[in-house]
């Protein structure tokens, strides 16, 4: 509740414009019965039209501006509302892309997805009836109530009985509710992971003819998240038929009693008429608390998700980690024994990295226990991905890295671009501790294809420039150094051409060269290339690399293959099995030294010829 409580007192002077007109529109509406009342009691018996007109007049007149006022609060609730919702939206998207490494691990895609769809409409709805049935409601109900014990004590002491059972009611079934629709959010979590998955995975799912299989388990997870969505509603849906039937209960008896004290000429008729009206509006008073506590059930279990990430701390204030250390206190592996410290552009020191486990990894997908899931995650880790990792790379020189799936090799770019913080020793850039940088500082230093990186949906120059300021001519450039121009010129409106989601309208081959370009447009100190040529022939490949080496002369090159024809050029290569380090040097230091480099070089040699 504190994320809403903090956003209304953003827009507090307009949220009180609201407020203050709803409350005027509903006192309005509380003279309505009165003056009814005055005409049946006091105008009609006088016998004269004149009167009768006047009053009647006041009565409309007070329930066109009871409809004015009402929606004049109920267009600025709104608008407010929308407002809220729109700029934490804004900052949980703005939160999200600068979550480090390990956070938005915790926290997974899937929930993140969620809590910037669901958790903040569910948000929105609270802050308009905060505005709206949070003001009309309680004015009802209390409003309603003192008019009815001025008019008649003795009937009103029927709602002032039933009217702590109600409440008790409202409040023991919302405490039970807010739990049950943070479980609701954490399933939503789980199907929007499947559905995520199988969009992006959708032709390996039609390739294996999977189709029946994820439709099983996408309905095993919604089946699970419909089941919790109607346990929480049902238990929410409780206090409705019970107040119902309470009121119902006591309007019986006022009109019981009230009917008796008529005929006995206790109380004027028009006086039991208006009590009836007032006992109505009491009761839509208490059910719209029941509405508000259904839906501020909802929103505080949204609110709460979506501050447990907005309060995570940002990436770059995670500078100066106690796993970062000065280079002064540091010494070079032996296997960087040769290299000249004062040109050195990258340098790994005895470093050693685990990811969290793989239960932690569920759970902070799903989202659940977040609430403790901080502190959880200090806890138990898998086996290491990377350990006692030592290299060194200076200005101008080129890396290559090779091992077996799995073995860290894209661990050693996270580490070096500052996604995740080494366990232990330190990594260098430009003889400058990674986490002394600022991020943004660090990161333009670098041009990076990942793994399965991403094609957006605008044209190609934009994909390639990617918002830097990059000139036509360096976008241009970087096309011809990927070998992309073959195809760029043949698309629809060249470099206007607009790209469908995730390059859908290119091949795979087409698609990294596109990133290869993109990584070279704004000429970077280090390039960085994780399998970005595994879907090009050898010849294109090798005319990518070596158009590289030429254009782009003082970049340092880090380059990850499956390939052994892609590295061999390297002036160093890294092999990497199991997170170690077992082989450091040229490519002909390692055919005499590394066993695994020489096989795998022989066997994929011999596929060539």
């Amino acid at each position: 509740m504190k994320l809403i409580l903090r956003s209304l007192n953003r827009y507090r002077a307009a949220v009180t414009a609201a407020i203050f007109i709803k409350l005027l529109g509903t006192m309005a509406e509380l003279l309505l019965p009165y003056i009814l009342e005055h005409i049946i009691d006091d105008v009609v018996p006088m016998g004269e039209l004149a009167p009768v007109f006047l009053w009647g007049g006041a009565m409309f007149a007070v329930a066109v501006l009871t409809r004015a006022l009402n929606v004049s609060a109920n267009r600025k609730a709104v608008g407010n509302a929308h407002r809220i919702s729109y700029e934490i939206r804004q900052e949980l998207f703005e939160k999200t892309i600068n979550l480090s490494g390990p956070d938005f691990d915790r926290f997974g895609l899937p929930s993140l997805i969620s809590r910037m769809t669901s958790d903040s409409y569910n948000v929105q709805s609270a802050v308009q009836q905060f505005q709206t049935l949070c003001v009309r409601a309680p004015i009802m109900l209390i409003g309603g109530l003192l008019v009815s014990l001025m008019m008649d004590t003795g009937l009103a002491m029927i709602l002032v009985v039933l009217l702590p059972f109600l409440i008790a009611v409202i409040l023991f079934v919302s405490s039970r509710g807010i739990p049950m629709y943070t479980a609701v959010q954490q399933k939503l979590d789980a199907i929007v992971r499947i559905m995520r998955e199988n969009i992006t995975g959708i032709r390996v799912v039609r390739a294996l003819s999977k189709e029946d299989y994820e439709i099983r388990r996408f309905g095993a997870a919604n089946r699970e998240m419909t089941q919790q969505d109607i346990s929480a509603a049902t238990v929410m849906a409780i206090p409705g038929p019970l107040m119902q039937l309470c009121l119902n209960i006591g309007l019986t008896f006022v009109v019981l009693i009230g009917a008796q004290r008529v005929n006995s000429g206790e109380i004027r008729p028009g006086v039991i008429l208006a009590f009836l009206t007032y006992f109505n509006m009491i009761a839509m008073g208490v059910m719209g608390l029941s509405r508000i506590f259904m839906t501020m059930s909802k929103a505080s279990a949204s609110a709460d998700r979506i501050d447990l990430v907005l309060q995570t701390p940002a990436e770059e204030n995670r500078a100066g980690s106690e796993n970062t250390v000065s280079a002064e206190s540091t010494t070079v592996a032996e296997n960087t024994a040769g290299s000249s410290e004062a040109d050195e552009v990258i340098r790994f020191d005895r470093v050693s990295f685990s990811y969290m486990s793989g239960d932690e990894n569920d759970g902070a997908a799903s989202g659940q226990g977040e609430s403790g899931r901080r502190a959880d995650f200090a806890g138990e880790q898998r086996e290491k991905a990377l350990e006692d990792i030592s290299f060194a790379v200076r200005r101008g020189e080129s890396l290559g890295i090779v091992g077996p799936t799995g073995c860290g090799k894209t661990t050693i770019v996270s580490l070096l671009m500052h996604f995740y913080n080494a366990d232990e020793g330190s990594v260098y850039v430009d003889g400058k501790p990674v986490g002394c940088y600022e991020k943004d500082e660090l990161r333009r230093r670098f041009g990076t294809v990942f793994q399965n990186d991403m094609i957006f949906q605008d044209t190609l120059q934009e994909n390639i420039a990617f918002g830097r300021e990059v000139t036509r001519e360096q976008v241009e450039m970087a096309i011809n150094c990927a070998m992309a121009r073959e195809f760029t010129d043949e698309l629809p409106g060249g470099l206007e051409h607009e790209m469908a989601i995730q390059g859908a309208d290119v091949s795979g081959g087409q698609k990294q060269r596109i990133l290869v370009a993109r990584a070279l447009a704004a000429a970077p100190e280090i390039l960085i290339l994780d399998d970005a040529s595994s879907a090009l022939d050898y010849r294109t490949d090798a005319a990518m690399r070596r158009a590289i080496r030429e254009n782009y002369p003082g970049a340092t090159t880090v380059m990850i293959a499956q390939r052994i024809s892609s590295v061999m050029g390297m002036t160093r290569i890294l092999v990497l099995d199991n997170g170690r380090c077992i082989g450091y040097g040229t490519h002909e230091e390692l055919l005499e030294n590394c066993e695994m480099y020489r096989e795998t070089y022989e066997v994929q040699m011999g596929a060539l010829g």
